[in-house]
């Protein structure tokens, strides 16, 4: 009897005995299939991120390479209540456009290097919208510059050059017509105008000839106070001055109807720092923008 115990025993140790209450456990293993670690998804959720990080960082370079006015000229572009913004073109050239130097211009215009060509049977277009007459009134200030700037490299004397200077201000294109001590413009505390000024304002109403703009003259001094006359001071010198070359520019040939404002204005806008130098005794005249 324990001989035939111990062979029961060993056969259900070596499987050849079944236990019919012995608990059978099934153990089941999943597997689970992905590419690099637990899947793709993250590689998305990360290149969004670099992607908006991109975005971000170029918003602030813009930002901070830009000025205000082309800031506001990028902002009315994309607003679609102005399909036309008739306020700003987010240059820093004339009228807030492109240069006049277009050379260096055309491919930022997009316009290549190629000059636009006309048949000679081509009529001119007129300006039909607002942004035509815009670009018109800009080919006509820029058109304007390049031939002052012409006349003054082409003086041989180099007299004429000094005396003139242009910039671009909200209001318009702004010619500067400074004087100098060897040369002035005008009789000391007179507004009595000399040759060099009589040539300036002819080589200025000439150019000026073919714009329908308005202009601006207003007349400067310097900072030192007018020694003359009693109840007569920089007020009444520097009106008297711009009034006098009003008159010149009229003699010249320039349309009367067109001059909007004859101003003087004494030492309160000064050209250069130095109130006393003599560059700030000037004669401003500026196209209005229409």
């Amino acid at each position: 009897m324990p001989y035939l115990l111990l062979q029961f025993f060993i056969g259900m140790r070596l499987g050849f005995v079944s236990d019919s209450n012995q608990t059978i456990i099934i153990k089941k293993v999943k597997k689970v299939s992905g590419d690099g670690h637990h899947g793709g998804a993250w590689k998305v959720a990360y290149a969004d991120f670099v992607t908006a990080m991109m975005a971000f960082f170029l918003l602030m370079w813009l930002l901070n390479a830009t000025t205000e006015d082309q800031r506001k000229g990028i902002a009315d572009y994309f607003n679609p209540t102005i399909p036309v913004s008739p306020i700003s073109g987010g240059g820093a050239d004339l009228l807030n456009g492109s240069s006049v130097f277009s050379d260096k211009t055309l491919a930022k215009d997009g316009t290549g290097g190629a000059k636009a060509m006309h048949s000679a049977g081509e009529k001119k277009k007129e300006p039909t919208s607002e942004r035509d007459k815009i670009a018109e009134q800009n080919a006509s200030l820029e058109a304007l510059y390049r031939e002052l700037t012409e006349q003054i490299e082409g003086d041989e004397t180099g007299g004429l050059a000094r005396h003139i200077q242009m910039h671009v201000t909200p209001e318009g294109l702004v010619i500067e017509l400074v004087d100098a001590d060897d040369n002035p413009l005008y009789q000391k505390g007179s507004a009595n105008a000399s040759a060099t000024m009589k040539l300036l304002l002819t080589v200025v109403t000439n150019a000026l000839n073919f714009l329908d703009n308005d202009i601006s003259i207003v007349g400067h001094t310097d900072g030192l106070p007018y020694a003359g006359a009693e109840n007569y001071s920089n007020w009444e010198l520097s009106t008297d001055r711009a009034n006098m070359a009003r008159r010149l520019m009229v003699d010249s040939g320039f349309p009367i109807v067109q001059i909007d404002e004859v101003a003087g204005k004494a030492d309160t806008e000064p050209l250069v720092e130095n109130t006393l130098a003599p560059q700030n005794r000037r004669i401003s005249i500026t196209i209005l923008k229409s």
